[in-house]
Formats: structure tokens, sequence, C-alpha cells
């Protein structure tokens, strides 16, 4: 009861607002669901190589870094819709090719094996630059400033239920039929881009930019972003963060290898064990809904990605495979503190006519992270093996916490109500 009488309910009276929570939903069921199956077809198909897993995630991050330093500048310049249109396009064109790349009579595709699958994932590392860089800077255009811790818990959920279902839907698909499994997963995939497009082009609000000196080249607007986020302490600190966090913690991209060798099962149990994080990132965001982060948001975010640091060690070591769920699915739970923290010190301390670069090169320090990480994680299963890469990169994330307390003590004291 308490639940439906709170405040953050009231943002879904903002009809643009709910049309964005649907894309955001659609969006990432579609491209979690083509990475899982992305990383299934390599794995059980290609190479049952850890190494390769983690250079999945480097094939990504090189363009996406690359593209990210420009990305921001346009998005402050374009209308942020058109440029979300535009790329939930080229998506959807993405996941038809996988489709028939995946198809046994389309003989041509076929052929290119592994090589279309990382010539996919590097082009949509390029398309995520600009999406990445317009999402949140939309979203701040479709709700007023009150409603913008509220709208990064919603926004977050919406995510992460999306990353609940992807990996689950291409497991089940992937492991329910040999011979058609990666085509059917691709398919779906061609269809829930086709809604979002959907959805995005119900939006009324243009996403128009702020006014900016037209004379402004790419290069001096992005020295203006980096500048500004280099000078603001708390957005550097809330970004270093998860950035390390992400990048030493990236036991995700792992659990093929970990589902396969130290649980000894198959497939069909990689999508749930795959989706727990995201389990826990959404039931924490309705708990989160109800008593929102926001006056002790220090205190919550350093603790926050401790924890995340303690359960993935914790992970690591499990042999029981609802264990090493239970364990991930604490990961995502305090993961997602820091995720809903991080967004609300970016949309109320970033000036209006800045949203697209800092998001940008927020983009840059975190999102491609994930990628990195994969790598890292890749990389040191090859040197260390399996388990303990899994528990370096665990304990390496505890260390980032402390150092960053540490050189920005005043971190833990953040209350983000008094930027409201």
């Amino acid at each position: 009861m308490a639940f439906l009488q709170n405040d953050s309910l009231q943002v879904f009276k903002i009809r643009d607002f709910r049309y964005f929570i649907l894309v955001r939903l659609l969006l990432t069921l579609a491209i979690q669901m083509q990475f899982s199956t992305i990383y299934l077809q390599i794995y059980y198909e290609y190479s049952k190589e850890e190494f390769i897993l983690g250079l999945i995630g480097l094939a990504e991050a090189i363009p996406f870094i690359f593209t990210s330093f420009f990305s921001g500048h346009f998005v402050d310049i374009i209308q942020k819709k058109k440029i979300i249109l535009i790329c939930t396009f080229l998506l959807m064109l993405g996941a038809v090719f996988l489709y028939l790349n995946a198809d046994p009579f389309f003989m041509l595709l076929r052929g290119m094996g592994l090589y279309s699958l990382f010539g996919v994932v590097f082009i949509f590392g390029i398309i995520r630059a600009f999406i990445g860089a317009s999402t949140n800077p939309f979203l701040s255009q479709l709700i007023p400033r009150a409603s913008y811790t509220n709208s990064a818990t919603w926004n977050s959920s919406a995510w992460h239920t999306g990353a609940i279902l992807g990996p689950v839907l291409s497991g089940i698909i992937y492991g329910f039929n040999n011979k058609l499994n990666a085509q059917w997963c691709h398919l779906t995939e061609v269809i829930l881009f086709l809604l979002s497009l959907i959805f995005i082009i119900k939006i009324s609000n243009p996403g128009a930019p702020q006014k900016r000196d037209e004379t402004e080249t790419v290069f001096t607007s992005m020295k203006v972003g980096l500048r500004f986020v280099f000078k603001n302490k708390m957005v550097l600190s809330a970004i270093s963060l998860d950035l390390f966090a992400v990048l030493f913690g990236g036991a995700v991209v792992l659990i093929p290898a970990f589902t396969d060798k130290v649980l000894h099962l198959g497939p069909e149990a990689y999508g749930l064990l795959r989706t727990s994080p995201a389990i826990g990132a959404v039931l924490s965001a309705f708990v989160m809904a109800v008593y929102p982060p926001a006056k002790k948001a220090g205190v919550a975010l350093l603790w926050s990605v401790i924890a995340f640091g303690v359960f993935t060690i914790l992970f690591g070591l499990s042999t029981n495979y609802w264990l090493a769920f239970a364990m991930l699915f604490l990961t995502g739970a305090f993961d997602n503190v820091s995720v809903v923290v991080r967004h609300s010190i970016l949309q109320l301390m970033t000036p209006d006519n800045m949203r697209g670069r800092v998001s940008a090169i927020n983009n840059i320090f975190v999102g491609s992270s994930n990628e990195i990480g994969g790598f890292e994680s890749g990389l040191a299963a090859k040197i260390m093996g399996l388990v303990p890469s899994i528990i370096f990169g665990g304990g390496m994330t505890i260390l980032v916490v402390l150092g960053i307390h540490k050189i920005n003590p005043k971190l833990k004291d953040l209350d983000i109500t008094s930027y409201s």
C-alpha cells in the first residue's frame, strides 16, 4: 500500500516518460538477448576458450570509445529522438543480418562464421556510442527536475528487467533446438527492435538541443565536457567508482565458461545464471523506489560497490548452481544502488547544454568498462585460471573503493537532495 502511495509513481503520469520506459525495456531486452546469443554461438559453435569471449568485449569497446569522443557533441546539437530512432533502426538491420547469418540455407553469410559475429559487435560499438550518449539527456527533457532521482530508479529498473529477460530467452531458445537455435533468437530480436521503433515514434518531445555557440568545433566541445567532469570531484568520483568496479568485476562475461567448466551444466542453465544479477537489480530498484538513496547517497555508493566486490569473490568460490545464482543476484542488487546514485548525480549536476557531452564521457568511463572488463576477465582467466581471475577481480574492486574514499573523503557525505 505504501508503494502505491509513494511519490515515485507520479512520474508515470507523464505520457512521454511511459513510452520512454517501454523503449528502454524493449531495446535492452533485444540488445541483451543479441549479445547473450552471440556469446553462446561463439562458445558452443566456435571456441570453448575464455579469451575469445573476452575479445568480443574488446571488439565493441574500441569503436565505442573512439566514437564516444565526438558522439556527445552531436547529441547536444541534434534532436535526441532522431538519434535514438536512427540507432534503433540500424540495430534492427544488424539483427536481420545475424538472422540470415544463422540460417543454414544462406550459405554466403553462413560461411563468414566467427568473423561476421565480431563484425556486428564492432558496428554495434559505434551505434551504442550515439544511443548511449543520447538516452539520459533525452530522459532529462521528458520530466521535471524534481523527478530526476525517481526517473533514474525506473530507468534502471527498465534496463535491468530487459537484462533479466534477454539472457533467459536466449538461453531457452538456444538450448531448445540445436538446428535453429541462434536463428530464432535473432528473429525475436528483430521483432523487439521493430516494437522499439514504434514506441519511439509515439514520443512527442523531440529532445531539442539547447542553445550553444555555433562556432564551437567538435574538439573544443569535447574539451569543455572533459574539463567539466574533471573539475567536479563528485561527478568524477562517482564515474571512477563505477569504471573500476565494472572493469575488475566483469565476471559476467565468464558465465558461459563457469557454467560449463565449474558447474558442469549446459546452455539452458546459462540463461538463468546470466540473468541473476539483473533480477537482483530489479528488486533493489523497487526498494529504492520507496526508499531512494538520496540523503545518504555517498555512503550508499561506497558500501554498495564494496558489497559488489565481496559477492563477486563469493561467486568465484561457488561450486553449487543455486549458490552461484544467489551470489550473482547480490552483485546485481548492490551494483544497481551505485548505478542509481551515479545517474542522479549526473542528471542533477550537469548543465542542460552539456548533457550529451557529459553523458558521452560517462559512457567512455563506465559504458566501455563493461566490454574492457570482459576482456580483462578473459585475459586474467587465461593467465590465472577461471576461478582465481574472478576472485582477483572482486578483490581489486574493494581496493578501488578504499582508494577513491581516501582521495575524496567528502564523497561519503554526499546528499543529492540538496541539488534538487
